[in-house]
């Protein structure tokens, strides 16, 4: 009998998913540096425009990327992954859309309450509060999901690899 070892091929993303994965990446990366800082920028008509134009565009992009990734791609987790940390990754992943999705929602109708002239009072404070507890969450599930990113390169099951393959795996 001879004793043969079995690489199992990990699941690839497609070019199209890396790059819907990496763009949105960098999208987000300018939603966060172009934020305003105070509400009272939103006077300028041209800004006000441009914001609610940008959350408009990152609605549709997120929302087109997920239904993508979920028509076409698998997990690229091995099968003896346990249950738990399957359950876990899925919850970031899902919490990340849920909370992206909200904190354009929340700016959209921070955006069009302020054109409407709701300018200031307990309706547009509350929806600030959303807002920024959206992304607060959304810094935290991100954080989360570059710790099991990390987690995946050390441990090198080509989970990593599968969304990165530009940097080799080591043997």
């Amino acid at each position: 009998m001879r004793n043969t070892e079995v690489e199992i091929v990990k699941p690839n993303y497609s070019l199209t998913a890396k790059i819907f994965h990496w763009s949105f990446v960098i999208l987000f990366a300018y939603g966060i540096s172009k934020q305003i800082d105070n509400i009272n920028q939103l006077e300028d008509l041209a800004l006000l425009k441009f914001e609610i134009a940008f959350a408009l565009l990152f609605i549709l992009f997120l929302v087109a990327r997920f239904v993508y990734m979920k028509r076409t791609q698998k997990s690229s987790l091995p099968p003896d992954t346990p249950m738990v940390q399957r359950a876990i990754a899925k919850a970031v992943h899902y919490g990340m859309y849920i909370g992206m999705i909200s904190i354009a929602l929340s700016g959209l109708v921070i955006g069009c309450l302020y054109w409407l002239g709701l300018k200031s009072g307990i309706i547009i404070e509350t929806i600030i509060g959303w807002h920024e507890v959206s992304v607060s969450i959304v810094y935290w599930l991100v954080g989360l999901h570059l710790i099991g990113a990390i987690y995946h390169r050390l441990k090198k099951d080509g989970v990593w690899e599968s969304m990165t393959p530009s940097l080799k795996r080591e043997k």
